[in-house]
């Protein structure tokens, strides 16, 4: 059982700027899994933050929770014009997913992932189907989505360098989520062409944030070596992103459990 006072500790944690990034983002992830008023209270609050990075999974997490207490927050975020601006698109895609729910009658049957994904996966299955479909720019975005998230569910290295291919078209929006795609994915073969994107000073920061972390959840010896190349990127959201990449890395690589172990944390200090 979690205690309201646990939940505040480990909210102040997460909106304090004080505290190291990686400490505030497994902080973050603890609250996603614990739920409930406090933990968007919370969540909702660091928004305050001037961390682009940190807001961005603060929403992330918010979409993922599917707690309708959220979604004030949430509208107040998409109305705020000073946020980041990777938003029409996203809507879009909102819009065209609620559309689908409707017409299907309700989420789809359960996959691989534990995630809440932007677009259901596509029926087709046939990996170079799924390629065509995920690259061709004259589909609907949300047809393309469908396909990446149909590869990201088959698995194994022909879609994993399928999916990579990804990374050299479509809109900002789409490059980002093939790269978190890839995280999920956490196959070693994409990790040259993410490492390759990360290294792209001319690529968007969100994709080459996204591109980070899926390096760090990858966890290879040559994922290291990427993040540690940009440990200090003069772009804010890519330094900020590899350092939190690389303790995903340590924690991928070492015996902890759970990343998200604010509670477990918090439970094992000294009183």
């Amino acid at each position: 059982m979690v205690t309201e006072q646990e939940v505040d500790a480990i909210g102040q944690t997460l909106v304090d700027p004080k505290q190291p990034l990686q400490a505030r983002f497994r902080a973050l992830f603890t609250l996603r899994g614990l739920g409930g008023p406090g933990a968007i209270a919370w969540i909702s609050q660091a928004f305050d933050d001037d961390s682009a990075l940190l807001k961005h999974e603060l929403a992330y997490c918010l979409g993922q929770m599917q707690d309708a207490r959220a979604i004030p927050m949430l509208v107040d975020v998409l109305q705020d014009t000073r946020q980041e601006p990777m938003v029409a698109e996203t809507c879009q895609l909102a819009v065209r997913r609620l559309e689908w729910l409707q017409q299907h009658g309700g989420e789809p049957a359960a996959g691989p992932y534990l995630s809440v994904d932007p677009a259901p996966p596509a029926e087709e299955r046939d990996v170079g189907r799924l390629r065509e479909a995920l690259l061709d720019e004259s589909r609907p975005l949300f047809e393309r989505y469908r396909a990446m998230f149909a590869l990201r569910n088959a698995g194994g290295e022909e879609a994993a360098l399928a999916l990579a291919e990804g990374l050299h078209c479509g809109s900002a929006l789409f490059r980002h989520e093939v790269g978190y795609v890839l995280g999920q994915l956490q196959h070693e073969a994409a990790v040259p062409q993410l490492a390759a994107a990360l290294a792209r000073c001319t690529e968007n920061p969100m994709v080459r944030h996204e591109c980070a972390e899926a390096l760090g959840a990858i966890a290879r010896p040559a994922c290291l070596a990427a993040l540690q190349a940009h440990a200090d990127d003069p772009e804010r959201v890519v330094r900020e992103s590899c350092e939190v990449a690389l303790d995903m890395y340590e924690h991928e690589t070492g015996r902890a459990f759970q990343y998200a172990d604010g509670l477990e944390q918090l439970r094992g200090a000294p009183s």
